[in-house]
């Protein structure tokens, strides 16, 4: 496992030594303090949950206090999951920095996106809408014909319509690094990461890597 907790801050550029100008997205990540581990013998899987963000004491359950105070860490906010191999190991109370991660090095970005509330199928899946001529004044944001007549007989199950969009947990693959700064705990990775400024981000090593071109 090669993972940590962190909060979106925005989007910036760097400017690299050749000149080209890299958009990215900057990451407050950690430091996250190891508050469980998961064991194959106890829990059927193995995997550490870290806790990220120092929170007030009135804003967390008795239940959550005390899970925290056996791990001998501070009061936190967030509390994650991420699974690890048979030779990791960790103790409670470790901390986690952001310097497990260097420049150049491929991760996994997961975020909740943004909600956009309730949206139409033109703003929810880019249909072009109906003609803007021809005599029709109420369709050209409509989604058009949505089922058949006797055979099926039904709307089928999938059908792309108007509804709820965004607030969905979305991952972004192989985002490459760009920038680590472990003295102010922030991390820069190339290009878009879901969710608003502030938004709870996990990042995690690339499960996919990049391969480079003719196999090698």
């Amino acid at each position: 496992m090669k993972g940590i907790l962190g909060k979106k801050v925005g989007m910036t550029q760097v400017i690299r030594e050749d000149g080209l100008v890299i958009p990215v997205t900057v990451v407050e990540a950690g430091p996250c303090y190891v508050t469980q581990v998961r064991t194959l013998e106890r829990d059927g899987y193995r995997a550490v949950q870290l806790g990220f963000e120092l929170a007030k004491p009135k804003h967390l359950t008795k239940g959550q206090r005390g899970h925290l105070k056996r791990a001998a860490v501070p009061d936190l906010r967030y509390l994650r999951e991420f699974r690890i191999r048979e030779d990791e190991q960790y103790e409670l109370g470790q901390q986690i920095r952001v310097d497990i991660f260097q420049p150049g090095e491929c991760v996994d970005v997961e975020a909740r996106s943004k909600g956009r509330g309730f949206a139409g199928v033109v703003k929810r899946h880019g249909f072009a809408g109906g003609p803007r001529t021809h005599g029709q004044s109420d369709r050209e944001r409509a989604p058009g014909a949505i089922g058949a007549c006797a055979a099926p007989g039904k709307i089928w199950k999938g059908k792309r319509m108007p509804g709820r969009m965004g607030g969905e947990q979305v991952t972004v693959s192989n985002l490459e690094v760009v920038l680590v700064d472990p003295e102010r705990n922030l991390l820069a990775v190339r290009g878009s990461v879901p969710g608003p400024n502030g938004g709870l981000v996990l990042i995690k090593i690339a499960r996919k890597q990049k391969v480079a071109k003719g196999g090698k």
